[in-house]
């Protein structure tokens, strides 16, 4: 079975891809949805994004990565895709997936959504907070992958 893991991904890190790994345990294809969200400027296009998702899932054939606009459950309906993976990190995730898990299935009777509790080690991490870290010159080494560390090094200078 096909899931998506739909997010922003600005920039992409150890937490998200500790999920995309423990999901693909359980799924025969995780779609890595790079998503538009109106309510965040990203640092990063669209296509960087994707891009250094790509190079982090390089040779996973489990993982495909694809970047779109508009609503999950209409790409959902439109590539025969039924499982939604949703990352947890706190009870204040939990309820706004909650209740974001309610109206897909509502726009979308087929849809599922599987939550998957983040991993002790990255309860705290997110993008934000990388960029956060790293714009005050502290070490992000072990929150990011190596080309993506050197990705907003570029972006940032």
């Amino acid at each position: 079975m096909k899931a998506i893991y739909p997010g922003s991904f600005d920039p992409i890190t150890n937490g998200h891809i500790d999920i995309i790994n423990r999901a693909s345990d359980f799924f025969d294809e995780i779609i890595v949805a790079v998503m538009v969200n109106s309510k965040k400027s990203p640092l990063f296009s669209i296509d960087e994004r994707r891009g250094l998702i790509e190079r982090t899932f390089a040779g996973n054939e489990k993982v495909r990565v694809t970047a779109f606009q508009g609503l999950l459950v209409e790409y959902m309906r439109e590539n025969d895709i039924r499982a939604i993976i949703k990352g947890l990190r706190t009870v204040t995730d939990y309820a706004y997936e909650a209740q974001m898990a309610m109206v897909n299935k509502s726009l979308y009777r087929g849809s599922e959504t599987f939550f998957i509790h983040s991993s002790e080690k990255y309860s705290f991490l997110s993008s934000s907070i990388v960029k956060e870290i790293y714009s005050h010159n502290g070490s992000v080494s072990d929150y990011i992958p190596g080309h993506v560390e050197k990705a907003l090094r570029e972006k940032l200078k």
